[in-house]
């Protein structure tokens, strides 16, 4: 019985769809596929792949926050406006605080719930991989970070929507894409910033001795948003493997800022990432020992 790779999705910060990543995995299972097909008949069932919809938690609030503010009708820069207050309100209401904070919990509730999928459909201990974009990023390292260092502070909430596998304890934790990220912002928010997440996760070691990961930031230089995450500090530069800078988006939209809304849709970075996830699955299947 082949091993299967879990991969866990997350869109950015705006006002986001259910299927933000129907295109993006599409490409990716395709990519993989050509790489698994010479081994394995149905190569496409070797990738279980589950979206991360954050966004549900907002989305409504901040519509509804638009109709008020704009219930005179007299704003100008409309459709400028609307996205301000997706783009910055995601951020402001996901931003943990020193007491509670409900927003950081739903979304984390969230994140719970599609890991938990992801050990059912794919197995409990299936090595997990993800890719994330702009303030999923943020959310990644922050839901992993708990898992890692403060586990006895998770939420009882959060805790409510886990089993106790590996995958959702995070110990499979392989691979870490990070897509455009702001995370270096956040270290403007803490006197020490000197502790990321650690990938792959110390405890992959025990399912999985001979299995390597690693966590690659890819940013585009004229993403005003993204970043490249090494030059943080000394432990950034020691927990990432790259910093990756390619082209985001078409020869227009690479260019500007646009650049932002298009990691899920450039190649260079499917076929990175397509890749990558085959080779983790002919360690797995096609090494001499698992044969």
């Amino acid at each position: 019985m082949p091993k299967k790779i879990a991969v866990a999705i997350l869109h950015g910060i705006g006002n986001q769809s259910e299927n933000f990543s129907d295109l993006f995995i599409e490409m990716l299972t395709k990519r993989f596929s050509q790489q698994i097909k010479p081994f394995y008949a149905t190569p496409e069932e070797e990738l279980v792949i589950q979206p991360i919809y954050w966004g549900s938690v907002f989305n409504e609030k901040e519509s509804l926050l638009w109709k008020k503010l704009n219930i005179e009708d007299n704003l100008d820069f409309k459709q400028l406006r609307q996205f301000v207050i997706h783009f910055f309100g995601d951020a402001i209401a996901y931003q943990p605080v020193v007491n509670h904070n409900p927003n950081y919990i739903k979304v984390h509730e969230v994140y719970a719930k599609g890991l938990r999928k992801l050990s059912e459909h794919a197995g409990e201990d299936a090595p997990l991989i993800v890719i994330a974009h702009s303030l999923g990023t943020v959310i990644s390292s922050n839901y992993f970070y708990d898992l890692q260092f403060i586990s006895e502070k998770i939420a009882e909430d959060v805790l409510q929507n886990m089993q106790k596998t590996p995958l959702e304890k995070g110990e499979t934790l392989t691979s870490f894409y990070s897509l455009g990220s702001p995370l270096a912002l956040w270290s403007l928010r803490y006197a020490d910033f000197d502790k990321p997440i650690l990938v792959p996760s110390p405890h992959l070691q025990n399912h999985y001795p001979e299995l390597n990961g690693k966590w690659v930031n890819i940013y585009d230089k004229d993403d005003v948003f993204g970043y490249p995450l090494k030059t943080i500090n000394d432990s950034y530069n020691q927990a990432i493997a790259e910093d990756k800078e390619i082209n985001s988006g078409n020869f227009i939209s690479s260019t500007t800022p646009l650049s932002h809304n298009h990691y899920f849709k450039t190649n260079e970075i499917i076929h990175d990432i397509g890749d990558n996830l085959a080779e983790i699955w002919k360690h797995l299947n096609l090494a001499p020992e698992r044969k």
